[in-house]
């Protein structure tokens, strides 16, 4: 297979050519969700972003092990390795056990992701499910000297494993700055320093969620999950791990220093990191109360919310910025992301009812090798669009008789849209998915501009215009056309 995928790696700092570890076999981990609320726009953007990776990996020809974790223990309230536990906290406040607050939550997160089309990964492991695959990295730790156990908790020694290692390589932090930065009076914590950080922590007697280990009976931190969950289903070293950039710091720090302190190699080749998505400037998130889940947004059920956005819209409205960009919300945005959404979705169905004919005025395979090269520098959905765009030109031209195309090189256009904008981009046309309430509505919207054509044969211009105007009040558009009469949903 041609490799030209080029991906930025936070850890370098550049785009580098993708070269995976095994030929033909990609290991791909994201780090998914903490299952103690609803799914929110923030949330959709890592999922979408390594979506289309994992797309068009697999349309590259690479198979593909995709992993993506669900957070269900051991993400605290305070990242500082403090306060309770974020779904033990939701559990005790709603009278549930927290495994009913996590499964509530993880299919909720399902169904949004299947609304908008996030294909499942290969795997999605549960971090409690792999409390003694943690506990066995923790004791590696141990052996080479970077772990440390305090009053029945066990914390990483950054300060140790800094002599040996480079901590803060992919964040940029100095060891020495986090150093100075330290004013903590001794004996005020339990950690040596407090940029230590947790592999496993002592309940307290009303924690509910807990496990016995030699240390204490407690839980592991949260950093540790992904280290031992990646590793155990990609390997000790695999191709890329991806996630949101606010886990950079300290989330994915924490995870390199583990796998090297425990292994004495890091495990990752390539570090992606999406941008966030913002609100009035400010990133979008449940501890700043800023968000708006996607329910929300599917039914327009948020005061900040002028309308009802489509998951499809949504999904536009993501890909239409690059991922390592800030993506700012507006309802304006939105709303041209809508009309850009139904505008390409109109260009396919026209392919459909183009001729061929003997030669060729327009060149298609400019076009597809312009679109994949937006895709093989660093995933560049917004140049692909901008591409497919061009196209879209191209399909009404062809369309209105201006330009002409042969057989062949209409196949050729019609497979381009086929397997970059439905597989690879992963848009739906939301009106045949639809199924049978699109089909009604097909038929009911014929009947009434059958009975349109008639009141206009009839000269019953005044019942033809308040049928075409009460269609239009629906967000219904009305297209005479020599062969008849078309409509297109404008809403």
């Amino acid at each position: 297979m041609e490799n030209n995928l080029q991906i930025y790696n936070t850890l370098s700092r550049k785009k580098e050519l993708f070269t995976p570890i095994n030929p033909g076999h990609v290991g791909l981990y994201v780090c998914g969700p903490t299952v103690y609320g609803d799914a929110h726009l923030g949330h959709s953007r890592p999922a979408i972003t390594f979506d289309i990776l994992f797309r068009f990996l697999k349309h590259s020809g690479y198979k593909v092990r995709y992993v993506r974790n669900i957070t269900d223990v051991g993400h605290l309230v305070n990242d500082a390795d403090e306060g309770e536990d974020k779904i033990a906290k939701k559990a005790r406040l709603e009278e549930l056990e927290p495994m009913e607050i996590v499964q509530y939550f993880t299919d909720r997160y399902h169904t949004n992701m299947n609304d908008l089309n996030v294909l499942m990964p290969s795997i999605e492991p549960r971090a409690s499910g792999h409390i003694i695959e943690q506990i066995e990295l923790i004791e590696k730790l141990f052996e080479n000297g970077f772990a440390y156990e305090s009053n029945g908790s066990v914390y990483f020694d950054v300060e140790k494993y800094s002599k040996k290692h480079d901590y803060g390589k992919l964040s940029g932090r100095k060891i020495e700055d986090l150093i100075s930065n330290t004013r903590e009076l001794e004996g005020q914590s339990e950690k040596k320093n407090s940029f230590d950080f947790a592999l496993w922590k002592k309940a307290n007697p009303e924690h509910i969620m807990r496990w016995p280990s030699k240390w204490s009976d407690g839980f592991p931190g949260w950093h540790l999950e992904c280290s031992a969950m990646s590793q155990k289903y990609l390997g000790a070293e695999f191709d890329i791990h991806g996630g949101g950039l606010d886990l950079q710091f300290p989330h994915h720090e924490c995870e390199i220093a583990q796998s090297t302190g425990a292994h004495g190699h890091e495990a990752v080749r390539y570090w992606m990191h999406n941008n966030m998505i913002t609100i009035n400037g400010q990133k979008m998130g449940k501890s700043l109360g800023n968000f708006i889940t996607l329910d929300q947004l599917f039914a327009g059920d948020n005061d900040v919310l002028e309308q009802a956005y489509s998951p499809m819209t949504i999904r536009f409205f993501i890909l239409q910025a690059h991922y390592r960009s800030p993506l700012d919300f507006s309802n304006d945005a939105l709303k041209a992301a809508e009309k850009g959404f139904n505008r390409l979705m109109a260009a396919i169905a026209t392919l459909d009812k183009i001729k061929a004919g003997a030669e060729s005025t327009v060149n298609v395979e400019e076009l597809k090798t312009k679109a994949y090269a937006a895709l093989n520098d660093d995933i560049n959905t917004p140049i692909l669009i901008a591409h497919l765009f061009d196209g879209v030109k191209m399909i009404n031209s062809l369309a209105a008789g201006k330009e002409q195309i042969t057989a062949e090189q209409l196949e050729s256009l019609k497979k381009l849209y086929q397997d970059l904008v439905y597989d690879v981009l992963g848009l739906k046309n939301e009106k045949e998915a639809d199924g049978g309430t699109n089909e009604i509505l097909d038929k009911l919207i014929s009947l009434l501009l059958t009975t349109r054509n008639e009141a206009k044969q009839n000269k019953d211009w005044a019942t033809a215009d308040k049928i075409r105007n009460e269609l239009i009040s629906y967000g219904i558009a009305i297209k005479d056309t020599k062969d008849g009469s078309e409509w297109e949903l404008i809403k």
